[in-house]
């Protein structure tokens, strides 16, 4: 099953002609998840990918950075003559700011909208993965999100199994469900089990021991890196990242790819990337309507996917 991220903004705080407010789309089969709605994320996305209708909306915490194109979009869901149920999660304090919204901006929907706040370690189990909250270090309350996979099954080793007297076709299925053929148990023929990918989605956050351990082992992390270092001093005072702090922690998790995002209008990006990969070599800095694709470690690792074409409108 194909899993990957779209960046459909990298920004932070304000826009620029080259970057968006924060915004990702994991798609996993077809399964849609967008990871914070800064303002102009819908149209970020018809101008790339299309406005998808996605099933879940999930919100790191409440500057407006993270949240202002959220409303729009369900107003626009609406006028599409949406029928399906949209999820939106986020950290306590979400219910009253929907209220607000839904005052102020988009009204009476005519699908079912659930919001559901969600506290650290908090999860929610969807079909062959779960999501969960983790708490961060910002000036107000907010959490990063991680997702992994169920446990796959075991390598079926199709050779031992024919040398054993079973012969292909359904048996080969029956072995690989559990079942026993002919005296011959799965645990003769399947490998032990493998494990899902795993991705987490930092959000606005200083270095902190929670992410660390949650990205532990992760295929992908993305994660904000607003300063480099010779503005640490300010990274601190805001409850932000610098490029090194977020490279050490990838290092120290043991990540397959580090992605990094949230990138001020001070830098362009290049000295973001150089500064971390000093640290953790697999570092990427993606541009607005790049992706990264995500296959299972047995098929290679995780690659950015620039986005070369003039994008249109």
């Amino acid at each position: 099953m194909d899993l990957d991220v779209f960046f459909a903004g990298t920004g932070g705080s304000v826009p620029t002609a080259r970057r968006g407010m924060p915004a990702l789309l994991v798609r996993r089969g077809g399964d849609r998840l967008l990871f914070d709605c800064g303002e102009g994320t819908q149209r970020q996305l018809v101008r790339s990918v299309g406005l998808p209708e996605v099933d879940e909306v999930l919100i790191t915490h409440f500057h407006a950075d993270h949240w202002l194109g959220l409303p729009g979009m369900l107003k626009t869901f609406d006028l599409r003559g949406r029928e399906r149920p949209l999820t939106v999660r986020g950290p306590r304090g979400l219910g009253d700011l929907m209220k607000i919204m839904q005052r102020a901006v988009y009204g009476r929907l005519r699908y079912e909208l659930a919001i559901e706040e969600m506290d650290p370690g908090d999860e929610v189990h969807r079909d062959g993965y779960t999501l969960a909250a983790v708490g961060v270090e910002h000036r107000i309350p907010a959490v990063a999100w991680v997702l992994w996979e169920d446990e796959r099954p075991g390598e079926f080793d199709a050779a031992q199994a024919e040398s054993l007297g079973v012969a292909p076709g359904p048996d080969f299925g029956r072995l690989q469900r559990g079942e026993t053929v002919g005296g011959v148990g799965p645990d003769q023929v399947v490998g032990p089990p493998r494990a899902g990918r795993k991705l987490l989605v930092s959000g606005d956050t200083a270095p902190c021991e929670s992410v660390r351990v949650a990205a532990h082992g992760a295929d992908v992390l993305v994660h904000e890196a607003t300063f480099t270092e010779e503005e640490r001093e300010r990274a601190a005072q805001t409850g932000h990242s610098t490029a090194g702090d977020a490279a050490a922690l990838a290092r120290d998790a043991e990540v397959r790819l580090l992605a990094l995002t949230h990138v001020s209008t001070r830098y362009g990006g290049r000295e973001i990337r150089d500064e971390a990969r000093a640290v953790f070599e697999r570092t990427v800095v993606p541009r607005d309507f790049d992706a990264i694709a995500i296959p299972f470690p047995e098929r290679g690792e995780p690659t950015l996917m620039r986005h070369e074409e003039p994008v249109a409108g």
